[in-house]
């Protein structure tokens, strides 16, 4: 009996995980769909790691090169949930709406100037390297 229970609880726990990995990818899906910014980032994510694999980065520099699109793209998707937040809230024009979307896109700028600069410290010195092999 007690077996039983622990083997419902379980398929319904894996269940509930199950629904909830649909729903973020379903999010992240609305993301890619509707915000044009999301395609830039998808871009440069797709270029960022053919570069990475053609300049063979250490692992310590794909740990960097990871965290910071992965950085990138939980500001974009933050940014894009607190809009459809504020537009649910307040769907007329706001001062204090457009301070909160001023401020989420503050957010992922930053996040991609962050990213820029790490990006540069990696890519820079491997770039040097390539030229002077040539």
């Amino acid at each position: 009996m007690q077996n039983n229970k622990r083997i419902k609880e379980t398929l319904m726990f894996l269940k509930d995980r199950q629904l909830s990995f649909k729903n973020a990818f379903e999010g992240f899906y609305y993301a890619l769909r509707t915000q044009k910014n999301a395609w830039i980032h998808a871009t440069i994510t797709i270029f960022v790691i053919v570069l990475s694999f053609l300049l063979k980065l250490s692992p310590f520099e794909w740990a960097a090169i990871i965290i910071v699109i992965g950085l990138v793209w939980m500001a974009e998707l933050l940014n894009t949930a607190l809009e459809a937040i504020v537009d649910i809230i307040c769907p007329e024009t706001h001062p204090l709406a457009k301070i909160a979307k001023d401020v989420a896109a503050a957010f992922v700028l930053i996040a991609t100037i962050i990213s820029i600069i790490i990006g540069s410290i990696v890519f820079i010195p491997k770039f040097i390297d390539f030229i002077k092999n040539i």
